[in-house]
């Protein structure tokens, strides 16, 4: 493409992945990594977590404030961390799940985002329609409260049977939990990450056609999920490049042609665009930063006008 990819596309950063200390929202150092991201302006959004300490977290809401950065709220580690599972068929389990998402809205409101994502809890054959019937339960009370700010919720599609084995889960079954909520909430849409489609067995452009009316937001990263025995298997977002890895510049490149012919670029209103990647073990996270921002450099260059 001639044209810059941020006329179409608003370039993020999953902060607390790419810098995992954070990711249970204990990081002293938090405001040294929001302000990393924030000076680089490569990137034109940004995705936060809890920070638990009420003094840096106004800190960070005043520095993301002066970033002119469109800000993200990724509420996945409050549940991943903690085992919290929003589609929990026992109602106590379900309900402390959903109360710790009710907080990270009114977090979410005061860092600047204006919604928050999150994911379904474990895929269970022999509970699945009760888990779903919770996980709408769970999603529709988050959807009402988020109303009340003017804020979105975005469900993020996740494997079903590799690494967080979630309830959603498969893209037609995604596209069904969707168009469910959609009957009664209009601030509900799907996340997708390229880094799951090959482990829910799919491709991009049968995840992005199959999803279409409901996606709000995308991810971008690689995986190991090819054989089991390899390092790094499963859903650990490892750097582009990685040995064994399903994604690199090749993929990258066939994800936004799909969302090209899919009608997802779109100058007046860019959907957020974000890079998960993690370090490997003692891996430099300012380098798998850098790696990241190379491919998706080249795979643009290489994307037909």
């Amino acid at each position: 493409m001639r044209e810059s990819i941020h006329k179409y596309l608003q370039v993020g950063l999953i902060s607390f992945m790419a810098y995992p200390a954070n990711l249970r929202g204990t990081d002293e150092n938090v405001l040294d990594v929001l302000k990393k991201i924030a000076c680089d302006d490569y990137f034109d959004a940004i995705e936060v977590n809890w920070i638990k300490n009420p003094a840096l977290r106004e800190q960070a809401a005043k520095l993301l404030r002066t970033s002119h950065l469109k800000v993200c709220y990724g509420a996945q580690p409050r549940l991943l961390t903690t085992g919290l599972n929003v589609c929990d068929v026992n109602e106590d389990g379900r309900k402390a799940a959903e109360d710790t998402l009710m907080e990270a809205i009114d977090e979410a409101e005061q860092l600047g985002a204006d919604g928050i994502a999150f994911l379904a809890g474990k895929w269970a054959e022999e509970t699945k329609e009760l888990a779903y019937a919770q996980l709408l339960k769970t999603t529709r009370n988050l959807c009402a409260y988020a109303k009340t700010k003017d804020m979105n919720v975005e469900l993020e599609v996740f494997d079903y049977d590799i690494a967080k084995k979630s309830l959603i889960g498969p893209a037609p079954l995604a596209a069904k939990f969707a168009a469910d909520m959609r009957t009664t909430c209009d601030n509900f849409g799907l996340m997708i990450d390229l880094s799951h489609i090959p482990m829910t067995y799919e491709s991009p452009e049968f995840v992005v056609r199959t999803l279409r009316p409901y996606i709000t937001h995308f991810h971008v990263g690689n995986t190991v999920c090819q054989d089991a025995s390899a390092e790094g298997y499963g859903d650990e977002h490892q750097r582009f490049g990685f040995p064994g890895g399903s994604n690199d510049t090749n993929e990258v490149l066939e994800y936004l042609r799909v969302l090209k012919n899919e009608g997802f670029f779109n100058a007046e209103k860019p959907y957020v665009f974000s890079f998960e990647v993690k370090p490997w073990q003692d891996e430099d996270p300012d380098v798998v930063v850098a790696n990241a921002k190379r491919v998706l450099n080249r795979a643009w260059a290489l994307l037909e006008d």
